[in-house]
């Protein structure tokens, strides 16, 4: 089968009851230690499991781990679950715990993952369940960390791994790729949970928007999320065999911008940028009110939201004083009010851009938009290769992740912070707030956090957007989760016709 699967040309034949997920691009990779981008998250956490898990309110809960105790402050006792397997059938149990947690820490390997396990100082199986974490520092964070997904000690020791040797304890087990890039999934026998009722989930990959949405109508495709043209969402709600679901979500998405660019290094231009941008726009007309205008990377759900912070309504004459402050007014070079601007080449995310065009264009300002397949737009993005550039955080948990996108140590390969962005001020906050594990003193440090970011403008916020899903009516049980995670789908089920 996985030969099949592998093979260049027409796609498979799809097995009688597997539910078809239309995705916008392929996933990356599916090895756990080292997924970044959405897509790859998303399934990889349908074929692994971690210690624990982050639920809708951004808390840790348990997931191979049944319990923990914290006996020192530095010190984590896990107890796995009884019955924790891999999807093989063989027991899952500490010692492959240990092996994943030190093949991410282990810096020959370059896991992107080992820089959120830095306060890691050890992991030790005490006996097959008990798993012994120790700290160099206290972390307030650590527990999100622990949902990374867990391998096979045997595999553990390689990486990164090819799509078809990735063994979790998720409930899918991976059967092969596909042509187009995407990849099928089959439910795993000894799920600990129980075995999933979809015998088989096959993720295509369908660049084109409009082609998504007539492959649900034509029911070649049952499930699309957070992946179609707003416009197209009346005409595929009208049709009796679909159904839309709209719920808030957790995803935001930003202007990045280059620090190491002097022009935007200076904060007059961030901020002209910001105040240029109409948002509330944006969201009515091309994304049909599907996402609400951010103040920030926090939604209003997360328990360390701050709403107190800088706010940029779009105004133009604001916008274009700042320039003329910061010497890119009407006198200055044209190249010095030029500036690139990268995207994908998704449809709606190349209609932004040209949004964004028109926009800064109103305040003098030239933009020269550059679109590219999502591997090469992402990996200009990830090496700092941009001066502006739109993506998305998804899946946001713990606020320790303003760490890693904004401390000044964590410029790329170390972190996320793809700018370059560098403010001591916030290094402060952030260390402190990552020592504390009293909650209402990080809700204090991240709301000056927050008030700070809204302020300096290390990026530039746009909106969180809904969680949108067109789904056929046969497909029931599915719940989306606030963050986009397709774990439901491990007790949903696929109606026959």
């Amino acid at each position: 089968m996985l030969c099949v699967l592998s093979c260049r040309g027409a796609a498979p034949p799809v097995p009688p009851g597997t539910l078809v997920v239309a995705l916008e691009s392929a996933p990356a990779i599916l090895d756990p230690r080292y997924t970044t981008d959405a897509n790859s998250s998303l399934v990889s956490a349908l074929v692994t499991r971690g210690l624990t898990r982050v639920n809708e309110r951004a808390e840790a809960g348990p997931d191979l781990a049944e319990a923990w105790q914290q006996p020192a402050p530095l010190e984590y006792r896990f107890t796995l679950r009884a019955d924790a397997t891999f999807a093989d059938g063989t027991p899952l149990t500490a010692t492959d715990v240990v092996a994943t947690y030190r093949s991410v820490l282990d810096p020959a390997l370059r896991s992107p993952k080992r820089e959120a396990l830095a306060a890691v100082a050890d992991v030790v199986a005490a006996d097959p369940r008990t798993v012994v974490v120790r700290l160099h520092a206290t972390t307030a964070a650590f527990l999100e960390t622990a949902n990374l997904g867990i391998l096979p000690a045997a595999l553990a020791h390689h990486g990164p791994l090819p799509r078809e040797e990735v063994v979790g304890a998720g409930p899918f087990r991976v059967v092969g790729t596909l042509p187009d890039g995407g990849v099928e999934l089959a439910a795993a026998a000894a799920s600990m949970d129980g075995t999933p009722a979809l015998p088989r989930v096959r993720f295509r990959v369908i660049p084109d928007g409009t082609v998504r949405a007539l492959e649900l109508a034509s029911g070649s495709v049952h499930l699309v999320q957070n992946a179609l043209e707003p416009d197209l969402l009346p005409w595929l709600a009208r049709r009796p065999d679909l159904e839309l679901v709209i719920s808030p979500g957790t995803t935001f998405q930003y202007l990045g911008m280059n620090f190491r660019d002097p022009r935007l290094a200076d904060r007059r231009v961030r901020q002209a940028l910001a105040y240029a941008l109409d948002r509330e726009a944006m969201v009515h007309r091309l994304l049909r009110d599907t996402a609400r205008p951010a103040t920030g990377l926090l939604p209003p759900s997360h328990w360390a939201y701050a709403g107190d912070v800088a706010a940029y309504p779009h105004d133009r004459t604001r916008a274009t004083a700042l320039l003329a402050e910061s010497g890119l007014g009407p006198d200055a070079r044209a190249a010095a009010r030029r500036f690139s601007y990268k995207t994908s080449t998704v449809e709606l995310r190349r209609r932004i851009a040209e949004v964004f065009q028109d926009e800064l264009g109103m305040i003098g300002l030239s933009v020269d938009v550059r679109s590219y397949e999502w591997a090469t737009f992402y990996a200009d993005v990830r090496r700092g290769d941009f001066q502006l550039y739109a993506l998305a955080w998804v899946g946001v948990a713990d606020p320790d992740v303003y760490y890693r996108i904004f401390h000044s140590s964590m410029r790329p390969p170390q972190g996320n912070n793809r700018g370059a962005y560098a403010n001591a001020t916030m290094d402060a906050l952030l260390e402190a707030a990552r020592a504390t594990l009293d909650r209402e003193e990080r809700r204090r440090l991240y709301a000056e956090v927050q008030r700070l970011a809204a302020d300096d403008l290390p990026v530039i916020p746009l909106w969180w957007a809904d969680n949108v899903v067109v789904k056929s009516r046969r497909l029931t049980g599915f719940v989306p989760a606030p963050d986009g995670d397709l774990r439901s789908l491990a007790t949903a089920r696929l109606e026959e016709r």
